[in-house]
């Protein structure tokens, strides 16, 4: 007997995830929505766990009365939510079927007993997200220095910080609200140190004026900068972390427009940790394995291409949210319901709101006009390789230096990142390039990697894929043996 079969499935349960199923689920849809987490809401709505006990688990979030909502709305629906599922790959068996495949267990499944299982369906919306982009720079490997998102992943998930003193670094209008939230959670944020300028969004008008809530939310980030005495730095980033076994200072540099140190320009900022993150990468590993087409985003990164219905280019899947270029939750939400319209009129669901479709497609484009000039004023300039000396390690997993990798370019010819990493191991560890490839790109000349088709998306055992047996799917959360 065939098990588990569903209308859709969706990859992710953060704000493009819910939308989506939410809506698919009204839309007459029978769908699974699955997660790594326990709970729902992805990175951005990530909540304590029920044992530390937090009073008001809305208070550390933005725009919390949207998920409320979500979350009523999904309760109501024909949706599954089938929780720590690691998906690893989705299979293509014919028109109109789709069999997803995970590891369903702790931490989604990912160590050794995680039990897999597969999950068939009619159509899939990938709602995966993004992951922070992180430039290397001397000492980075220090104790005490966390991804920007990470440290607001603490403090949301875990109600813990990063330090007592932190700075805050990189780039994008992310920094702001990290440095708000751990400013309100009791942390001396010393500084923000801003590698790029926001003059550089008076150069789209056009976005601003059609999304004049934004300018609201950077006053709401002022105003706490300004309430807790942080200091904004712009044009500037840090270039070296000093400490012995943790932290103990940052040296700031300010930059050219072209993100290269000024010399003489460095001064040093105490302090016992430092948040750093240069953007976000959309997370397109599942897209890209079944031949999904990307696009290059202002910020140099790659998206999925998707149409206005949110389908990507194979036809059966869709996207939602960051995976199509990096635009926030609003965004995300918006696509998630347009790609359930969509996904419903191709199944045969019940009819949308042509209405609602409308409104939906409005603001959307409204949005996204404002994602774009968003990634284009906070691009990474070229110059920060500047930052790095021979010794600062690179590719964290496999130990791989920049004076390595730019042996491999001036001495034996690499001249983008695959043959590197086939040179010096760079990008081959755990992380498998999410942490050091768009360093390693950069240094090799070729400014950014290509999307990588693998036949798996992200680590499995290989206990999990000799389980992996031919037979109907089984009903999820179950082990086939």
């Amino acid at each position: 007997m065939v098990k588990g079969v569903y209308d859709l499935v969706v990859v992710g349960a953060g704000p493009a995830g819910l939308a989506g199923a939410a809506a698919a689920g009204e839309l007459g849809l029978h769908v699974a929505l699955l997660d790594l987490a326990e709970g729902i809401g992805g990175q951005f709505y990530r909540q304590p766990a029920p044992a530390l006990g937090a009073a008001r688990p809305g208070a550390l979030h933005h725009d919390w009365d949207a998920f409320v909502a979500l979350r009523g709305r999904l309760a109501a629906g024909r949706v599954d939510h089938l929780a720590r599922h690691h998906v690893w790959a989705v299979e293509r068996g014919g028109d109109d079927d789709w069999t997803v495949r995970a590891l369903d267990g702790a931490d989604g499944g990912a160590e050794a007993d995680g039990r897999p299982v597969r999950i068939r369906a009619r159509a899939v919306l990938l709602a995966t997200g993004a992951y922070e982009r992180q430039l290397p720079f001397p000492g980075w490997t220090l104790p005490g220095v966390v991804g920007a998102g990470g440290a607001q992943a603490m403090l949301k998930g875990g109600l813990v910080l990063p330090g007592k003193r932190v700075v805050v670094a990189g780039s994008g209008p992310l920094l702001l609200a990290v440095a708000s939230s751990l400013g309100a959670a009791g942390a001396e944020v010393p500084a923000v140190i801003e590698a790029s300028g926001y003059l550089g969004y008076a150069r789209h008008p056009r976005a601003l004026a059609a999304n004049p809530h934004k300018l609201g939310e950077a006053a709401t980030h002022g105003a706490a900068l300004l309430r807790h005495r942080v200091a904004l730095r712009t044009r500037s980033a840090v270039t070296e972390v000093h400490g012995v076994e943790r932290v103990e200072a940052v040296t700031v540099s300010r930059l050219d427009a072209r993100w290269r140190p000024v010399p003489g320009s460095g001064y040093e900022i105490a302090c016992d940790a430092l948040a750093v993150g240069h953007g976000l990468v959309p997370g397109i590993e599942l897209a890209t394995t079944l031949g999904c087409a990307t696009r290059r985003t202002p910020d140099n990164t790659l998206a999925l291409a998707l149409t206005p219905g949110q389908e990507t280019s194979v036809r059966g899947v869709w996207a939602a949210g960051e995976a199509g270029g990096v635009g926030g939750a609003q965004l995300a939400r918006v696509e998630g319901e347009l790609a359930a319209f969509a996904i419903a009129a191709r199944l045969g669901g019940r009819p949308g709101a042509d209405r609602r479709v409308r409104r939906l497609l409005s603001r959307r484009t409204r949005l996204r006009t404002f994602a774009e000039a968003m990634a284009a004023t906070h691009a990474p300039g070229p110059g920060w390789t500047g930052w790095l000396t021979d010794g600062t390690e690179v590719c964290r997993c496999e130990e791989v230096t920049a004076g390595r990798i730019r042996e491999a370019v001036t001495e034996q010819g690499a001249r983008d990142a695959r043959t590197v990493k086939l040179f010096t191991r760079a990008g081959m560890g755990w992380c498998q390039g999410r942490m050091c490839g768009a360093a390693v790109s950069c240094l090799a000349g070729d400014g950014q990697p290509p999307a990588q088709r693998r036949p798996l998306a992200v680590p499995v055992t290989l206990g999990a894929l000799a389980a992996q047996v031919p037979g109907d799917a089984e009903e999820p959360g179950q082990s086939q043996t």
